[in-house]
């Protein structure tokens, strides 16, 4: 069971332009296992906001649509950050304050044991969960 990570989401939007081992990881893991933390919708929706702001209202308008249909299709399998993650969140700062949201996401993974699957793998040093890399 995976936690998929907000790169990871942003690559596959790409369809054949993504990553090869990101469309073969997402191709071989059964669909029902993928999981994704509330964190990344927040982040996925910083993102076309930040478009957006700049200005760039038909790129804003094709993520928004994107990210209806994407949260659309995953909405059973968005995962909240509640007290029992706060609480291992909370240890996880206390031990290194860099990256928040990673340890946000981190602790959920650790609460649900879930492997977190992303790009940036070192922002997930330390924390003790799994980590998975499909990026070729």
């Amino acid at each position: 069971m995976y936690l998929v990570d907000t790169n990871v989401i942003s690559e596959l939007r790409k369809g054949v332009k993504a990553d090869a081992g990101v469309r073969r990881f997402w191709r071989q893991a059964p669909p029902d296992s993928h999981f994704v933390a509330v964190q990344t919708v927040g982040e996925l929706r910083a993102g076309v906001e930040s478009i957006r702001l700049r200005g760039d209202r038909a790129q804003a308008d094709r993520l928004e649509a994107w990210l209806r249909t994407a949260m659309t299709e995953i909405a059973e399998r968005i995962l909240p950050f509640d007290a029992d993650c706060a609480e291992v969140w909370g240890t996880l700062m206390a031990r290194d304050p860099h990256n928040p949201i990673d340890k946000q996401i981190a602790a959920i993974a650790l609460i649900h044991d879930l492997i977190v699957v992303t790009r940036n793998a070192e922002d997930f040093d330390g924390t003790g969960a799994k980590i998975v890399n499909p990026f070729s």
